[in-house]
């Protein structure tokens, strides 16, 4: 039995598998990975959070940065990995996705059991009243104008993508219910993250040590291959699709 084979039986005799799912997912939607060659860090130091709050001068960078990231997502669209994570969830094979993604592509594909652990850039927030507005408007307003947005709703609040900023803290609420998906799955798939981020990058480690078979499909070999039951070196879409041609009924 290959690998392929092998995945798409534990797949189909999962009503509760999660998907957790990282960069990789999206480049291949024409997505940049921000930390690649090419992509925003390798151009631009990010903006720390307590740089954003003390710091007209770093907000300015920070929504220059944004509205350059957020044309390029913005212009994507969901590929056939999204579009088969979404199938399997209607299909019942799938409790949802946990996502580190803040592109919106999972829920453009169809996906609608989605926990979102850093946030989307597809809403602003405000960090004073909590008021969020769509993201297209208010970066099309800061590059008209060159002034970084305050809040329409409470006149004064700092306006930020509604994505978790360097040195900023993750939602408790959207991690805790993370670690329940990752303690409660019998297969847990790690899809397209280098898995060195954390404390994201640990739930896959907590799926497998709490008896959860953990399949990687990465581009580039990580930090818990020794770990996973499977290991694929190969191109999320294709993989994906093997693994899906396999499980139908």
């Amino acid at each position: 039995m290959t690998d392929y084979q092998t995945i798409a039986q534990w797949l189909a005799e999962s009503t509760t598998a999660v998907a957790f799912t990282g960069a990789g997912i999206s480049t291949e939607s024409g997505v940049p990975d921000f930390r690649s060659p090419g992509g925003v860090w390798s151009k631009s130091q990010p903006v720390y959070y307590d740089e954003f709050l003390r710091s007209p001068e770093a907000r300015q960078e920070y929504w220059r940065q944004k509205a350059i990231a957020h044309h390029e997502f913005v212009a994507a669209q969901p590929n056939v990995a999204h579009q088969t994570l979404a199938r399997w969830e209607t299909r019942g094979l799938l409790r949802g996705v946990i996502t580190q993604n803040i592109d919106g592509l999972h829920q453009l594909a169809g996906s609608r059991s989605i926990l979102e652990l850093h946030g989307t850039a597809r809403q602003i927030a405000c960090l004073d009243c909590g008021a969020r507005q769509p993201a297209d408007p208010m970066v099309a307003q800061y590059e008209e104008t060159g002034q970084v947005p305050t809040c329409p709703e409470c006149g004064s609040g700092l306006m930020k993508h509604a994505t978790i900023s360097f040195g900023q803290q993750l939602s408790e609420a959207v991690l805790q219910e993370s670690t329940e998906w990752a303690q409660q799955c019998p297969l847990m798939f790690a899809l397209g993250s280098s898995l060195v981020v954390h404390p994201a990058a640990g739930l896959p480690q907590l799926a497998k040590h709490a008896g959860a078979r953990l399949v990687i499909i990465n581009r580039d070999p990580t930090p818990l291959d020794d770990l996973a039951d499977v290991v694929i070196n190969a191109p999320l879409g294709e993989t994906l699709t093997r693994i899906d041609e396999l499980t139908e009924y």
